[in-house]
């Protein structure tokens, strides 16, 4: 009952008493009938009678010089003397010297363990799409409804208009805040949930639902072609970061009068406003949601919509620095940490630079600007600035935000 497998690579002994015009070797059980157990033998044939003697003679240089090529390299490890090398280097040192290198070493160790602990012990920070699909699920500061298959839909004006040229040509015709803009596609075969699906992805660029539906080409050629193809999310939330299409709030900071005239500043230099969107910063930041949700409460906020005009939210700069609010807005669109805007405007002072000219203080170095920075995120609850790695500067610098009080450079 051999099954012949002539095909494997690999033998065992040669079966004794075999053919001898054609060398067989089996793999399997031998045959224990001999002995009483009466089990039927089970091998497994590999017959190497036809193999040719240059093809054995190719198969064998070959391992030849795979062996030569792992004694070689197992004689060129042994041959790196690395205590007899650092012998060489540190022959000349002072004993100081040595000393301090050697806590240089067991310091950076313990940096990078501490580092491990801390990014490990820390909970996991929110990106922007997670953000955003909360912002779509949530709706919070919704300001325009759609209304498709007699289904309304609160979305965000500034949010579609970046995202999809057909919404931001549609929503342009109707301005006015909370319009109810009623859908009409021209796509067969489009309902209600495949066009929340299709909403949830202008705001994260996933689709949110696994319809079998958007696996079919011919729907989704006929959806870009209606709707056009928007870029990737991070591209379009950076350009709606950089031009404010339909900004609908605008972030001021308190600033110290007796300062101002020491200086002979004015009040618009030190309290210049940032623009920015209602719906962002409330997916991004716990803080200014309660704080936009409070003036919803109290009816503020009415009469901002009332007046049509943006929400104005005033910021101690004694707590946040007029000077770090475009880094933070910069990553609340893009989830990237740019400290080169610090500098780019040195023109433009801020009350903690004025303080800290009256006190004779330096200018703040790059790694005391990032742990200032980390304190700021934390008062805004916004984890994704508190724990962001990488902070662009420029192409020749970079650093981290530190966790806790470790700051690597």
């Amino acid at each position: 009952m051999g099954a012949n497998a002539s095909n494997y690579p690999h033998s065992c002994s040669p079966r004794v008493g075999g053919n001898s015009q054609a060398q067989q070797t089996f793999i399997g059980t031998s045959s224990y009938s001999q002995q009483g157990y009466g089990c039927e033998s089970k091998l497994y044939s590999l017959d190497h009678g036809h193999e040719k003697p240059q093809d054995k003679k190719k198969r064998t240089s070959g391992l030849a010089t795979l062996k030569k090529k792992f004694i070689k390299r197992r004689k060129s490890n042994r041959s790196a003397d690395h205590a007899k090398q650092m012998r060489e280097l540190l022959s000349g040192w002072d004993v100081r010297d040595v000393n301090a290198l050697v806590e240089e070493y067991e310091g950076t160790s313990a940096l990078k363990e501490l580092s491990l602990q801390a990014s490990l012990a820390r909970p996991e920070a929110r990106t922007l799409q997670k953000d955003m699909a909360d912002l779509y699920e949530y709706k919070y500061c919704t300001d325009v409804d759609l209304i498709f298959q007699e289904t309304c839909f609160p979305v965000h004006r500034a949010i579609l208009a970046a995202r999809c040229p057909f919404f931001k040509t549609l929503l342009s015709s109707s301005p006015e805040y909370g319009a109810e803009i009623i859908m009409d596609i021209n796509t067969a075969g489009i309902d209600m949930p495949m066009f929340s699906a299709l909403l949830h992805y202008l705001y994260t660029g996933e689709f949110g639902m696994e319809d079998s539906r958007f696996q079919n080409v011919d729907i989704l050629v006929q959806l870009s072609e209606e709707f056009g193809t928007p870029n990737s999310l991070d591209v379009d939330m950076r350009g709606l970061f950089d031009y404010m299409c339909y900004y609908d709030v605008v972030l001021s900071f308190s600033s110290d009068s007796e300062l101002v005239e020491a200086f002979g500043g004015n009040q618009n230099c030190l309290d210049e406003e940032l623009k920015a969107h209602k719906a962002i910063i409330s997916a991004r930041s716990p803080f200014f949601r309660n704080l936009l949700q409070r003036r919803i409460r109290t009816g503020e906020e009415i009469t901002d919509r009332t007046l049509r005009t943006p929400t104005r939210i005033i910021l101690d700069e004694s707590i946040i620095p007029k000077k770090y609010a475009k880094v933070i807005l910069h990553c609340m669109y893009t989830d990237m940490v740019d400290l080169s805007v610090l500098h780019c405007s040195p023109s433009v002072g801020s009350l903690s630079e004025v303080q800290a000219l009256v006190a004779g203080k330096p200018n703040m170095t790059r790694a005391e600007e990032a742990m200032e920075l980390y304190h700021i995120a934390l008062f805004l609850e916004f984890n994704m600035l508190a724990q962001e790695k990488t902070i662009v500067s420029s192409p020749a610098f970079a650093t981290e935000l530190p966790h806790s009080s470790v700051l690597h450079s």
